[in-house]
């Protein structure tokens, strides 16, 4: 044994650490994973908390619209008033005009009132008649026209109460607002209690909120979803009809046939960045080509139609590029092993198992479409459009209104009642959302492919 031996050979003895005890370092860094935690629990909390309330709100205020108060009456259809010449000319019931249905409908309350022992009780016979609501002239006209053979029978119809004593039973209209109110006293109110005891008066489902076409600012209680459902579908089959052969062809030849250089790389950005660009503008690039150029109707679902499937053909592509790139190569290679063309091998082996994932980019992009409101205002969709369009293809250039902006159009009126409609057409375009974006869910998992 040397000195240098001896020297070098003595250490100070090192401390035991155990993995079990947490030194400073590690606590240190427990806590900042733990803070992190804390922040995401709190950021999602937040989130849910702000998703319950929106909801909250909508189904508050909206679930009221599906609901709606009628009036039960025995209406006489008097020939001496409806048919004059007594010869059931249709031409002839066409001319009397809906001003000459109201008398039918006084007359028929009042007896209603009288039978049923409903006093008016300071109530003017008058404003006794305005419980009912502007539009019934017009339900009594449409059913005359479509059975002139009823014309000479008593005929019991449900017609729509008017839109403040609609609010009495849903609570929006009180006793305390009646009297502040010109277009509703509260002696009417008291009228239509009377009258809900006696059951003439009834609150119940109101399927003419789905099947209705928009109404006046005077009736928002006829005010309905049917047209805007009707041109809303009008153009989704356009856009389905467009955006999905084009956006699919453009993807297989990108993915599986172009040269990869300069030319294609600008193409791919340029498809990025057209995913990003706001929806307006495809609103102005509609008014611009389709309509002052092309000359198309404005307000009409072709235009619609072609604006939406310009505004979805990026999110498809870039989709279906994805759904394309999902697919192991191996598949192209086994193809072409035994002795398939390039065409047969995308055809019949890559296209058919990348297509869960093309359907389902293209519901989430139609779903997409479906909700957009500023490409739809700048085309004149916002036009207050009260006929049906016709079936297609001659129903693509009728005007015709969209569900986003039939919220946007009632919002914009002054009535309450508008304001609960607007809401509840809300929850009929939420409630398409989710079953559109269901349907993308089940097939993404009912054909998902994993290699």
């Amino acid at each position: 044994m040397t000195d240098a031996t001896i020297t070098g050979g003595i250490t100070a003895p090192r401390k035991s650490v155990s993995l079990l005890t947490e030194d400073a370092r590690t606590r240190r860094r427990n806590r900042a994973e733990a803070r992190f935690r804390m922040m995401g629990k709190i950021g999602v909390a937040i989130g849910i908390l702000a998703l319950v309330g929106l909801l909250t709100s909508i189904l508050y205020n909206g679930l009221s619209s599906f609901r709606q108060t009628f009036v039960s009456v025995n209406v006489y259809l008097d020939p001496a008033k409806l048919d004059k010449p007594g010869n059931r000319n249709l031409e002839d019931i066409a001319k009397v005009s809906t001003f000459g249905y109201a008398p039918l409908i006084e007359a028929a309350f009042e007896k209603t009132l009288a039978d049923k022992g409903v006093s008016l009780d300071g109530v003017s016979a008058k404003d006794a008649a305005e419980l009912i609501s502007k539009e019934a002239p017009a339900t009594l006209r449409n059913y005359v026209l479509a059975n002139p053979e009823m014309i000479g029978e008593t005929v019991n119809f449900e017609l729509l109460a008017a839109g403040r004593i609609d609010g009495y039973f849903k609570g929006r209209v009180t006793m305390e607002s009646a009297a502040l109110d010109r277009n509703v006293s509260p002696e009417q109110l008291q009228l239509a209690d009377r009258l809900a005891d006696a059951g003439i008066l009834e609150t119940k489902f109101n399927w003419g909120f789905f099947t209705a076409a928009d109404a006046s600012d005077t009736r928002p209680e006829a005010s309905g979803l049917g047209v805007a459902i009707l041109g809303s579908a009008y153009m989704m089959l356009i856009v389905l009809v467009l955006s999905l052969p084009i956006g699919v062809a453009a993807s297989i030849y990108l993915e599986e046939f172009a040269p990869q250089n300069r030319f294609t790389d600008l193409i791919e950005v340029n498809i990025a960045n057209l995913a990003a660009v706001p929806s307006i503008v495809f609103g102005i690039l509609g008014l611009a080509v389709f309509i002052n150029f092309m000359g198309l109707p404005q307000s009409a679902p072709i235009v619609g139609g072609l604006v939406l499937t310009l505004m979805t053909l990026p999110t498809i592509i870039i989709a279906t590029r994805a759904a394309l790139k999902a697919v192991p190569p191996s598949i192209r290679d086994a193809a072409l092993g035994v002795g398939a063309s390039k065409m047969q091998a995308i055809f019949h082996h890559v296209l058919p198992l990348a297509m869960p994932g093309i359907l389902t980019g293209t519901i989430i992009g139609l779903a997409q479409a479906l909700g957009e409101t500023a490409p739809l205002l700048l085309i004149g969709m916002v036009a207050f459009v009260r006929e049906f369009p016709a079936g297609p293809p001659e129903g693509f250039f009728d005007p015709a209104a969209a569900l986003p902006v039939q919220v946007y159009n009632w919002t914009q009126r002054g009535d309450p009642a508008f304001v609960e409609r607007a809401s509840g057409a809300i929850i009929v375009l939420l409630a398409f959302l989710i079953c559109m974006n269901l349907i993308a869910i089940i097939l993404r998992r009912r054909f998902e492919r994993r290699w």
